[in-house]
């Protein structure tokens, strides 16, 4: 195992704390050996555990089990959503949702891993800039370790279901004046200049590493096959490019026959990589001032944009934006028809799919996967704006039953 840059193809050892190549200032991956990787699955036990993601521990960059910090993440739900996609066209619908991890988003993947890392390391206080998932999470598996938390929060409205998880758990919440992009050169620029500070951003190639176990799942939740498509939620856009690198990986080593197209999903008013990806081109431009409802990926400059271009590139996939209308339109779509209430940046993977099946992209025999990155608790907000309030009535029956339409008597039942 080694750390790899993602262009120049310059080399590290796995034990140097390092965020971006040093040589052309690029991102990084960690590499392996697929053989190595094949004898050790052969002599492990890992199909008899659990699922969750230290089911998969053979494939992860620790070296020493016992260290691992983990609060029992992964393991998620894949839900077969038969209800939505009667509504939406399509035969076979799974919803992948991840806010049934412990703090309620797929960031707890990344960092049990990547405070597992931190520990080997010897660090003792670890830093992210976040809008409000990445926060929570870090600040959660800090307080397992006993390691300080600092956390750098964008101006602007911060979604209270995360914020109020990060100040419990003892984080260091600062806001600082501007947006995300800006918060997060501040804290690069921290853990460049103090070692002891650990940052756990999706720059860092170890938490991407955690994150790959959402595909791992889903290929042993379908029994040992890869689906047709998954569509992820593109934010920062480390997700989609782990998820990809967790299918890839099982195809290396034989584990599925196939592998998916990867479909990265935007909000219209921070959408990046949806635009380069629509007009062909290898580059984005930024959004100087994103702005959507689904506040978890309002993100205007995405650190991991390469990674993500390539993953949707090499799965001969594509990108979409959606409107914060649709979104907000899917967030109740699969509440109200399956039970299933997730948070406006997890509804736009739903939201992509109705257009995308509009479009003709989808073929409505194929298997989808939509992944719902966080719970709907999240960001409860937004729920209490757009849906409708709570009407009061005196406490009597039958103004009650009234207003419910209750107040015509039941036919009687035919009995034989």
């Amino acid at each position: 195992m080694f750390i790899q840059c993602i262009a120049c193809r310059e080399k590290y050892d796995e034990d140097e704390i390092i965020y971006s190549c040093r040589r052309c200032g690029d991102l990084l991956e960690v590499k392996y050996d697929y053989k190595v990787l094949k004898e050790r699955l052969r002599e492990s036990d890992w199909m008899s555990l659990p699922l969750s993601v230290w089911r998969y521990r053979d494939l992860m960059p620790v070296r020493d089990i016992s260290e691992i910090v983990s609060l029992n993440e992964g393991g998620t739900g894949l839900h077969r959503c038969k209800r939505l996609g009667k509504l939406l066209g399509v035969k076979r619908l799974y919803v992948k949702n991840e806010g049934e991890n412990p703090t309620g988003s797929f960031k707890d993947r990344g960092m049990t891993v990547g405070v597992t890392k931190a520990v080997e390391f010897g660090m003792k206080i670890v830093i992210c800039a976040s809008t409000g998932n990445t926060a929570a999470s870090l600040a959660a598996y800090a307080a397992k370790a006993g390691l300080q938390c600092i956390v750098l929060i964008p101006s602007g409205k911060i979604a209270y279901g995360k914020l109020a998880q990060a100040m419990v758990y003892g984080a260091k919440v600062v806001q600082v004046r501007g947006n995300f992009d800006q918060a997060l050169k501040i804290v690069l620029e921290l853990s460049e200049k103090h070692r002891k500070v650990y940052l756990l951003n999706s720059i860092n190639p170890f938490r991407i590493e955690g994150q790959k176990s959402l595909a791992y799942e889903i290929c042993d939740q379908l029994n040992g096959e890869a689906p047709d498509k998954v569509i992820v939620p593109v934010g920062n856009a480390g997700n989609i490019s782990a998820i990809w690198k967790g299918f890839s990986d099982f195809y290396q080593l034989n584990l599925i026959s196939s592998l998916p197209q990867m479909i990265g999903i935007q909000a219209e008013g921070a959408a990046p990589i949806a635009q380069a990806v629509k007009e062909g081109i290898n580059s984005i431009l930024p959004v100087d001032r994103p702005e959507t409802v689904a506040t978890a990926i309002r993100i205007g400059a995405p650190l991991s944009w390469k990674k993500a271009m390539r993953a949707i590139r090499e799965s001969k996939g594509t990108a979409e934006t959606v409107t914060d209308r649709e979104i907000l339109e899917a967030q109740r779509m699969l509440a109200r028809h399956e039970g299933l209430f997730v948070e406006p940046a997890s509804a736009s993977s739903i939201a992509g799919l109705r257009k995308l099946v509009d479009l003709g992209t989808v073929n409505k025999d194929e298997t989808i996967v939509c992944v719902a990155t966080g719970h709907g608790l999240k960001d409860p907000d937004i729920v209490m704006q757009t849906c409708r309030k709570p009407i009061e009535i005196e406490a009597k029956i039958g103004p009650i039953s009234e207003y419910l339409g209750l107040s015509k008597p039941i036919a009687p039942t035919a009995t034989l």
